[in-house]
């Protein structure tokens, strides 16, 4: 019975950690782009679809993980 409450703990500590990942990466991504902006107005085409990918990459990693923390909390709270 115990085990199971700290993997629900560990469930919940995992996806703070998921969004806070997607926060970060967002906002590296978005510096980065507006930096290379600001100092290369004529590339800002190329430099914003780079950025959307990267920008999806990092949110279906993060999805990715949420994901299954809350299939893991699913799990321990009596689901199959």
């Amino acid at each position: 019975m115990a085990a199971e409450n700290y993997q629900g703990i560990g469930a919940g500590i995992g996806m703070g950690f998921s969004v806070l990942g997607i926060g970060v990466g967002l906002g590296l991504i978005g510096f980065a782009a507006l930096s290379g902006i600001a100092r290369q107005p004529e590339q800002a085409g190329k430099i914003q679809g780079a950025m959307f990918i990267l920008a999806g990459l990092v949110e279906g990693a993060g999805i990715l993980s949420l994901v299954l923390c809350l299939l893991i909390g699913a799990k321990i709270m009596g689901g199959n």
